[in-house]
């Protein structure tokens, strides 16, 4: 259930202080979450040419899942009933937005650079519209779709680099068309988890949805051990594992978690935005990227499109308020 923090202290003494300082610690940690987030990005890029994508993938949610486990063991009767009632939406569902999303992404990350990935993840809340439309019945409005568009034609200015002649060649860099992939998976996740409207609590749920995602990365992980000659074992690669599982995966979960609880879902969620700073940042800073020309025009249309949908959204979709 997501708190009110503003209202928890209402009609008490010291009120706006101690309201100020609890969203303030909210804002803390959706801001350390996004952070944590964008240096798997950086991790996932700086490894890239020694550690399998789905090695990663695979050993990240099975550390996050062994590690965030513990923690809701008291809600271990609610997530086995869950399982044995809808096993396999928990395992289409968790597979699809927290394994195939991660290993496209990942996969991308060998062809792609860590900032170019950080501006195309910032599509997914526009995506997850496109598709809530489609599947769930939401309305969009004509600005939407406006925005959308030019969301669309700042993704294609920076998948051909600023040139026409490479869309009319179509010259595409791969990996930027995994990341688009993954960008849809998880878009598709949040609408698939959104319509299903699973009665448990949040943290609970998401353990469940780990496992799941381990089960799906496994057979991917097995088949890139028999057939890529690259090695996890080296110090680079353990390194990048410990980030990606634990800060950037269990820690990176948990706090999204409380995020939630504290902002709502809805600002939580809005705190994506910062991650493409945080990746364009740690990326020159980390790896020697440098952002381009494209970058800066496929970014301003990107946000151009999200302004439009964001600030003039149609009416139907003002959300009922909760009693």
């Amino acid at each position: 259930m997501a708190i009110d923090v503003l209202a928890v202290h209402r009609d008490k003494p010291g009120t706006e202080q101690a309201a100020g300082n609890s969203l303030a610690s909210a804002y803390s940690v959706a801001i350390l979450c996004w952070l944590l987030s964008a240096g798997v990005y950086i991790a996932a890029k700086w490894v890239s040419t020694e550690m399998p994508p789905w090695a990663l993938c695979f050993w990240r949610v099975l550390i996050a899942f062994g590690v965030l486990l513990p923690i809701v063991r008291s809600h271990f009767g609610d997530m086995v009933a869950l399982l044995r009632a809808r096993a396999v939406e928990l395992l289409v569902i968790g597979g699809v937005g927290l394994a195939i999303c991660q290993g496209m992404i990942f996969v991308g990350l060998e062809h792609a650079d860590a900032t170019t990935a950080g501006i195309i993840i910032a599509l997914i809340p526009i995506i997850t519209m496109i598709l809530a439309r489609l599947f769930l019945a939401e309305p969009m409005g004509s600005w939407q779709v406006i925005g959308s568009i030019l969301a669309f034609l700042g993704i294609v200015v920076i998948i051909v680099k600023g040139s026409p002649e490479a869309l009319l060649r179509l010259d595409f860099n791969p990996g930027e068309l995994w990341i688009v992939a993954g960008a849809f998976c998880f878009s598709l996740y949040t609408v698939l988890l959104r319509r299903a409207k699973f009665d448990l609590d949040r943290l609970a749920l998401l353990v469940l949805l780990l496992g799941a995602a381990v089960l799906t990365a496994l057979p991917f992980y097995l088949f890139e051990l028999a057939s890529d000659e690259r090695s996890t074992l080296n110090g680079s690669g353990l390194l990048a594992l410990a980030y990606v599982a634990l800060p950037g995966g269990a820690l990176m979960y948990y706090l999204f978690n409380r995020s939630i609880e504290a902002l709502g879902a809805a600002r939580a969620g809005v705190f994506l935005y910062i991650q493409t700073i945080f990746i364009a940042v740690l990326a020159y800073l980390i790896l020697g990227e440098q952002l381009q020309t494209y970058h800066l025009e496929g970014a301003a249309l990107i946000i151009a499109g999200l302004l439009l949908i964001v600030l003039l959204k149609p009416k139907a979709a003002t959300e009922p308020k909760q009693a």
